[in-house]
Protein backbone atom coordinates (compact mmCIF):
# COMPACT_ATOMS: atom_id res chain seq x y z
CA UNK A 1 0.00 0.00 0.00
CA UNK A 2 1.13 3.57 -1.03
CA UNK A 3 2.19 5.77 1.80
CA UNK A 4 -0.79 8.70 2.20
CA UNK A 5 0.53 12.14 1.75
CA UNK A 6 0.19 14.54 3.82
CA UNK A 7 0.45 18.65 3.59
CA UNK A 8 2.56 20.04 6.61
CA UNK A 9 0.02 21.56 8.94
CA UNK A 10 2.43 24.58 9.54
CA UNK A 11 1.79 25.30 5.95
CA UNK A 12 -1.44 25.22 6.10
CA UNK A 13 -1.39 27.53 8.79
CA UNK A 14 0.94 30.10 6.65
CA UNK A 15 -1.84 29.84 4.13
CA UNK A 16 -4.50 30.76 6.65
CA UNK A 17 -2.83 33.56 8.04
CA UNK A 18 -2.11 34.99 4.36
CA UNK A 19 -5.09 35.01 3.47
CA UNK A 20 -6.83 36.46 6.67
CA UNK A 21 -3.82 39.51 6.35
CA UNK A 22 -5.21 40.10 2.72
CA UNK A 23 -8.75 40.13 4.25
CA UNK A 24 -8.19 42.11 7.04
CA UNK A 25 -6.33 44.71 5.10
CA UNK A 26 -8.54 47.45 4.73
CA UNK A 27 -9.40 47.36 8.19
CA UNK A 28 -5.92 47.56 9.56
CA UNK A 29 -4.08 50.10 7.09
CA UNK A 30 -4.51 53.35 5.83
CA UNK A 31 -4.05 54.04 2.04
CA UNK A 32 -0.32 55.41 0.97
CA UNK A 33 -1.70 58.94 0.25
CA UNK A 34 -3.14 58.99 3.89
CA UNK A 35 0.39 58.94 5.25
CA UNK A 36 1.86 61.69 7.12
CA UNK A 37 4.91 62.00 6.16
CA UNK A 38 6.05 64.16 9.14
CA UNK A 39 8.41 66.18 6.90
CA UNK A 40 11.07 68.53 8.47
CA UNK A 41 9.76 72.28 9.08
CA UNK A 42 10.96 74.38 6.37
CA UNK A 43 9.49 77.57 4.64
CA UNK A 44 9.57 78.32 1.02
CA UNK A 45 11.96 81.44 0.36
CA UNK A 46 11.86 81.50 -3.45
CA UNK A 47 9.51 80.60 -6.76
CA UNK A 48 10.36 80.68 -10.08
CA UNK A 49 7.48 79.06 -12.50
CA UNK A 50 6.79 75.94 -11.24
CA UNK A 51 9.94 75.77 -8.94
CA UNK A 52 10.34 76.11 -4.99
CA UNK A 53 13.48 76.26 -3.31
CA UNK A 54 12.83 75.69 0.45
CA UNK A 55 15.10 76.12 3.51
CA UNK A 56 14.68 73.68 6.41
CA UNK A 57 14.92 75.17 9.81
CA UNK A 58 17.62 74.94 12.16
CA UNK A 59 17.91 71.57 14.72
CA UNK A 60 21.25 73.06 16.32
CA UNK A 61 22.16 76.12 18.23
CA UNK A 62 25.47 76.94 15.87
CA UNK A 63 25.71 76.00 12.18
CA UNK A 64 28.54 75.81 9.53
CA UNK A 65 28.54 78.61 7.35
CA UNK A 66 28.53 77.33 4.34
CA UNK A 67 25.03 76.60 3.14
CA UNK A 68 24.21 73.56 1.62
CA UNK A 69 21.17 73.63 -1.46
CA UNK A 70 20.55 70.05 -2.79
CA UNK A 71 19.30 69.51 -6.14
CA UNK A 72 17.01 66.69 -5.71
CA UNK A 73 16.13 64.37 -8.72
CA UNK A 74 13.37 64.79 -11.86
CA UNK A 75 11.72 61.58 -10.81
CA UNK A 76 9.82 61.22 -7.74
CA UNK A 77 9.50 64.19 -5.08
CA UNK A 78 12.35 65.33 -3.01
CA UNK A 79 10.05 63.63 0.17
CA UNK A 80 12.60 60.18 0.22
CA UNK A 81 15.23 62.85 1.54
CA UNK A 82 12.73 63.45 4.18
CA UNK A 83 10.60 60.03 4.41
CA UNK A 84 10.91 59.32 7.79
CA UNK A 85 11.89 61.36 11.23
CA UNK A 86 14.41 58.81 11.90
CA UNK A 87 16.00 57.78 8.37
CA UNK A 88 15.57 61.58 7.10
CA UNK A 89 19.05 63.13 5.33
CA UNK A 90 18.21 66.46 5.59
CA UNK A 91 17.52 66.02 9.13
CA UNK A 92 20.75 63.97 10.02
CA UNK A 93 22.03 67.23 7.92
CA UNK A 94 20.28 69.88 10.64
CA UNK A 95 21.53 68.21 13.38
CA UNK A 96 25.14 68.06 12.03
CA UNK A 97 24.57 72.00 12.37
CA UNK A 98 24.49 72.36 8.35
CA UNK A 99 22.53 74.87 6.87
CA UNK A 100 19.96 72.86 4.45
CA UNK A 101 17.94 74.34 1.37
CA UNK A 102 16.37 71.80 -1.16
CA UNK A 103 15.30 72.73 -5.00
CA UNK A 104 11.91 71.10 -5.74
CA UNK A 105 11.47 70.97 -9.40
CA UNK A 106 7.70 71.16 -9.12
CA UNK A 107 5.12 69.91 -11.87
CA UNK A 108 5.85 70.59 -15.56
CA UNK A 109 2.70 71.23 -17.85
CA UNK A 110 1.83 71.09 -21.76
CA UNK A 111 3.54 74.79 -21.79
CA UNK A 112 7.08 73.34 -20.00
CA UNK A 113 7.99 70.70 -22.85
CA UNK A 114 10.19 73.04 -23.86
CA UNK A 115 12.40 73.46 -21.39
CA UNK A 116 15.22 71.89 -21.79
CA UNK A 117 19.17 71.71 -19.97
CA UNK A 118 19.78 75.59 -20.25
CA UNK A 119 16.72 76.42 -18.35
CA UNK A 120 17.04 73.76 -15.80
CA UNK A 121 21.42 74.51 -14.99
CA UNK A 122 21.29 78.11 -15.75
CA UNK A 123 18.04 79.03 -15.22
CA UNK A 124 16.34 77.76 -11.95
CA UNK A 125 19.70 76.06 -10.71
CA UNK A 126 21.69 78.91 -10.53
CA UNK A 127 19.02 81.60 -9.64
CA UNK A 128 18.29 78.98 -6.71
CA UNK A 129 22.05 79.30 -5.70
CA UNK A 130 22.52 83.19 -6.34
CA UNK A 131 19.26 83.48 -3.79
CA UNK A 132 21.03 80.99 -1.21
CA UNK A 133 24.53 83.04 -1.61
CA UNK A 134 22.52 86.25 -0.84
CA UNK A 135 19.93 85.27 1.74
CA UNK A 136 23.65 83.13 3.70
CA UNK A 137 25.93 86.09 3.23
CA UNK A 138 28.24 83.81 1.22
CA UNK A 139 30.44 84.08 -1.93
CA UNK A 140 29.75 80.49 -2.51
CA UNK A 141 27.76 77.42 -1.14
CA UNK A 142 27.96 73.51 -1.31
CA UNK A 143 26.49 71.89 -4.15
CA UNK A 144 24.78 67.97 -3.61
CA UNK A 145 22.38 66.86 -6.05
CA UNK A 146 20.95 62.77 -6.22
CA UNK A 147 20.51 60.39 -9.42
CA UNK A 148 19.40 62.57 -11.97
CA UNK A 149 19.08 66.26 -9.82
CA UNK A 150 23.47 65.08 -9.60
CA UNK A 151 23.77 64.96 -13.55
CA UNK A 152 22.27 68.96 -13.23
CA UNK A 153 24.51 69.84 -10.51
CA UNK A 154 27.26 68.12 -12.08
CA UNK A 155 27.01 70.50 -15.35
CA UNK A 156 26.22 73.52 -13.18
CA UNK A 157 29.06 73.15 -11.09
CA UNK A 158 31.79 72.36 -14.41
CA UNK A 159 29.63 75.91 -15.71
CA UNK A 160 29.99 77.68 -12.53
CA UNK A 161 32.56 76.63 -10.47
CA UNK A 162 33.41 80.11 -9.11
CA UNK A 163 29.88 79.64 -7.13
CA UNK A 164 30.57 76.27 -5.52
CA UNK A 165 32.88 75.62 -2.24
CA UNK A 166 32.05 71.71 -2.41
CA UNK A 167 29.73 69.51 -4.39
CA UNK A 168 28.37 66.34 -3.57
CA UNK A 169 27.65 63.89 -6.34
CA UNK A 170 25.09 60.91 -4.81
CA UNK A 171 24.73 58.32 -7.54
CA UNK A 172 24.82 60.60 -10.41
CA UNK A 173 24.59 59.84 -14.12
CA UNK A 174 27.66 60.61 -15.69
CA UNK A 175 28.76 58.04 -18.05
CA UNK A 176 25.99 56.66 -20.14
CA UNK A 177 27.64 53.95 -21.94
CA UNK A 178 28.52 51.77 -19.13
CA UNK A 179 25.32 51.72 -17.27
CA UNK A 180 24.09 48.15 -17.23
CA UNK A 181 20.78 49.27 -15.50
CA UNK A 182 17.15 48.42 -17.92
CA UNK A 183 16.43 51.94 -17.77
CA UNK A 184 19.52 52.67 -19.89
CA UNK A 185 19.36 49.79 -21.91
CA UNK A 186 15.84 50.67 -22.93
CA UNK A 187 17.12 54.79 -23.30
CA UNK A 188 19.37 53.36 -25.83
CA UNK A 189 17.17 52.01 -28.44
CA UNK A 190 14.40 54.56 -28.54
CA UNK A 191 13.88 56.77 -30.76
CA UNK A 192 13.56 59.59 -28.58
CA UNK A 193 12.55 61.99 -31.06
CA UNK A 194 9.48 60.53 -32.16
CA UNK A 195 8.60 59.36 -28.97
CA UNK A 196 8.85 63.69 -27.57
CA UNK A 197 7.10 64.73 -30.96
CA UNK A 198 4.65 63.14 -30.01
CA UNK A 199 3.94 62.76 -26.29
CA UNK A 200 5.45 66.07 -25.59
CA UNK A 201 6.38 65.35 -22.10
CA UNK A 202 7.18 62.24 -20.37
CA UNK A 203 4.27 60.97 -18.67
CA UNK A 204 4.34 59.80 -14.99
CA UNK A 205 2.82 56.24 -16.58
CA UNK A 206 5.74 55.98 -18.54
CA UNK A 207 8.05 56.46 -15.18
CA UNK A 208 6.02 53.83 -14.01
CA UNK A 209 6.42 51.39 -16.85
CA UNK A 210 10.48 51.88 -16.33
CA UNK A 211 10.39 51.41 -12.55
CA UNK A 212 8.01 47.76 -13.25
CA UNK A 213 10.62 46.56 -15.67
CA UNK A 214 13.24 46.54 -13.31
CA UNK A 215 13.15 44.22 -11.32
CA UNK A 216 9.68 43.07 -12.51
CA UNK A 217 8.86 40.32 -9.94
CA UNK A 218 10.26 41.87 -6.71
CA UNK A 219 8.19 45.29 -7.92
CA UNK A 220 4.71 43.48 -8.98
CA UNK A 221 4.47 40.67 -6.66
CA UNK A 222 6.96 39.95 -3.96
CA UNK A 223 6.82 43.14 -2.26
CA UNK A 224 3.16 42.72 -1.41
CA UNK A 225 3.41 39.05 -0.77
CA UNK A 226 6.21 40.53 2.31
CA UNK A 227 3.76 43.32 3.24
CA UNK A 228 0.78 41.28 3.71
CA UNK A 229 3.15 38.67 5.54
CA UNK A 230 3.96 41.60 7.82
CA UNK A 231 1.14 43.56 7.91
CA UNK A 232 1.03 42.55 12.19
CA UNK A 233 4.43 44.49 12.02
CA UNK A 234 3.34 48.44 12.66
CA UNK A 235 7.00 49.43 11.65
CA UNK A 236 7.38 47.50 8.72
CA UNK A 237 3.82 48.59 7.65
CA UNK A 238 4.79 52.62 8.25
CA UNK A 239 8.16 52.13 6.36
CA UNK A 240 6.47 50.60 3.46
CA UNK A 241 3.43 53.26 3.20
CA UNK A 242 5.55 55.92 3.11
CA UNK A 243 7.58 54.22 0.31
CA UNK A 244 4.51 53.36 -1.29
CA UNK A 245 3.45 57.21 -1.50
CA UNK A 246 6.79 58.11 -2.29
CA UNK A 247 6.35 56.02 -5.80
CA UNK A 248 3.09 56.88 -6.49
CA UNK A 249 3.69 60.52 -7.11
CA UNK A 250 5.84 61.01 -10.21
CA UNK A 251 6.07 64.53 -12.06
CA UNK A 252 5.97 64.34 -15.85
CA UNK A 253 9.14 65.36 -17.13
CA UNK A 254 9.55 68.51 -19.68
CA UNK A 255 9.75 66.81 -23.28
CA UNK A 256 12.66 68.50 -24.60
CA UNK A 257 15.11 68.01 -21.17
CA UNK A 258 13.76 64.45 -21.80
CA UNK A 259 15.18 64.27 -25.69
CA UNK A 260 18.34 65.92 -24.48
CA UNK A 261 19.10 63.34 -21.51
CA UNK A 262 18.09 60.56 -23.80
CA UNK A 263 20.49 62.02 -26.76
CA UNK A 264 23.41 63.36 -24.95
CA UNK A 265 23.99 61.29 -21.72
CA UNK A 266 22.85 57.68 -23.33
CA UNK A 267 23.00 57.71 -26.32
CA UNK A 268 25.67 59.79 -27.58
CA UNK A 269 27.28 59.95 -23.97
CA UNK A 270 28.44 62.98 -24.32
CA UNK A 271 28.88 63.99 -21.21
CA UNK A 272 31.80 62.14 -19.71
CA UNK A 273 33.79 62.87 -22.95
CA UNK A 274 33.50 66.28 -22.11
CA UNK A 275 31.68 67.10 -25.42
CA UNK A 276 27.87 68.02 -23.72
CA UNK A 277 26.60 71.06 -24.19
CA UNK A 278 23.99 73.11 -22.11
CA UNK A 279 22.67 76.39 -23.78
CA UNK A 280 25.93 77.91 -25.55
CA UNK A 281 28.91 76.31 -23.20
CA UNK A 282 30.59 72.89 -23.13
CA UNK A 283 30.18 71.12 -20.08
CA UNK A 284 33.92 70.21 -19.67
CA UNK A 285 34.44 67.93 -16.33
CA UNK A 286 38.01 68.92 -15.66
CA UNK A 287 36.59 72.36 -15.00
CA UNK A 288 35.05 71.11 -11.70
CA UNK A 289 38.24 71.72 -9.66
CA UNK A 290 36.35 71.99 -5.75
CA UNK A 291 36.60 69.06 -3.02
CA UNK A 292 34.32 66.70 -4.66
CA UNK A 293 32.44 63.97 -2.23
CA UNK A 294 30.83 61.04 -4.84
CA UNK A 295 28.84 57.93 -3.27
CA UNK A 296 27.83 55.36 -5.35
CA UNK A 297 25.67 51.99 -3.55
CA UNK A 298 26.80 48.62 -5.18
CA UNK A 299 23.48 47.14 -5.23
CA UNK A 300 21.94 50.69 -7.40
CA UNK A 301 19.70 49.14 -10.12
CA UNK A 302 18.57 52.29 -11.25
CA UNK A 303 21.98 54.16 -12.23
CA UNK A 304 24.53 51.48 -11.70
CA UNK A 305 27.96 52.16 -10.06
CA UNK A 306 29.74 51.52 -13.22
CA UNK A 307 27.92 54.87 -14.88
CA UNK A 308 28.47 56.83 -11.36
CA UNK A 309 31.97 56.37 -10.28
CA UNK A 310 33.93 57.80 -13.67
CA UNK A 311 33.27 61.55 -12.40
CA UNK A 312 35.73 60.74 -9.86
CA UNK A 313 38.09 60.33 -12.16
CA UNK A 314 37.22 62.79 -14.60
CA UNK A 315 37.05 65.58 -12.42
CA UNK A 316 39.77 68.64 -12.13
CA UNK A 317 39.59 68.42 -8.52
CA UNK A 318 42.83 67.20 -6.52
CA UNK A 319 40.69 66.76 -3.17
CA UNK A 320 38.00 64.43 -4.41
CA UNK A 321 36.74 61.16 -2.46
CA UNK A 322 35.14 58.01 -3.70
CA UNK A 323 32.50 56.25 -1.28
CA UNK A 324 30.73 52.64 -2.55
CA UNK A 325 28.15 51.47 -0.06
CA UNK A 326 26.98 48.11 0.28
CA UNK A 327 23.05 49.11 -0.34
CA UNK A 328 20.42 49.94 -3.21
CA UNK A 329 19.32 53.76 -4.74
CA UNK A 330 17.22 54.58 -2.06
CA UNK A 331 19.00 52.73 0.45
CA UNK A 332 21.71 55.06 0.23
CA UNK A 333 20.02 57.84 1.65
CA UNK A 334 16.84 56.51 3.26
CA UNK A 335 17.75 53.65 5.38
CA UNK A 336 19.45 52.81 8.61
CA UNK A 337 22.70 52.02 6.82
CA UNK A 338 22.27 55.82 5.27
CA UNK A 339 22.12 56.88 8.97
CA UNK A 340 24.38 55.04 10.40
CA UNK A 341 27.40 55.16 7.79
CA UNK A 342 26.71 57.16 4.96
CA UNK A 343 25.82 60.80 6.32
CA UNK A 344 28.06 60.77 9.04
CA UNK A 345 30.84 60.24 6.69
CA UNK A 346 29.46 62.83 4.66
CA UNK A 347 28.95 65.08 7.65
CA UNK A 348 32.81 64.81 8.79
CA UNK A 349 33.81 65.54 4.91
CA UNK A 350 32.17 68.48 4.65
CA UNK A 351 32.46 69.91 8.26
CA UNK A 352 36.17 69.67 7.38
CA UNK A 353 35.32 72.09 4.16
CA UNK A 354 32.79 74.43 5.65
CA UNK A 355 33.50 77.52 6.86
Amino acid sequence: MQSESRVDPRIIEEILKFSKNVIDAPKLVSAPDEINLEVTPHDVVQEIDKTRLLRYRPQTDKQHKTPLLISYALINRFHILDIHPQKSWVRSLLEQGFDVYMLDWGTPTDMDKYLDFDDYVNGYLDSCVEHVKNESSTEQITLQGYCTGATLATAYASLHPENVQNFIATAPVIDGWRDTTVISNLAKHVDVDKMVGTIGNMPPEFMYYCFSVLKPFEQGIEKYVNFFKNIDNPKFVDSFLRVEKWLGDTPPIPGELFRQWIRDIYQKNLLIQNQMRVGDSLVDLKKIDMPIFTQVAVGDHLVSPECSMPLHYAVGSQDKTLRVYPTGHVGMIASSISQKRVLPELGQWLAKRSK
